[in-house]
């Protein structure tokens, strides 16, 4: 009778650690949508600071304009 008892006990414990796994994986799939969402936001905001930079590349002159030399009237 003892290796009942014994059986139902390590069942017992094997449900609530069942349990407290479903928990924990429910946590880390939030937390994973979470940063997911996160970096998903940052890559986009990445994008459109990569536009605007080349924007603005865009708009310089191809060369610099010439600086007039020390002791050239300017």
């Amino acid at each position: 009778m003892g290796n009942l008892q014994d059986l139902s006990e390590r069942v017992d414990r094997l449900v609530l650690r069942h349990e407290e796994l479903k928990r924990s994986n429910a946590l880390l799939e939030a937390r994973l949508a979470a940063v997911t969402a996160e970096r998903d936001s940052l890559v986009s905001r990445l994008a459109a600071a990569r536009a605007r930079i080349d924007a603005l590349i865009e708009r310089l002159p191809a060369t610099p304009p010439a600086t007039p030399a020390p002791g050239e009237g300017a």
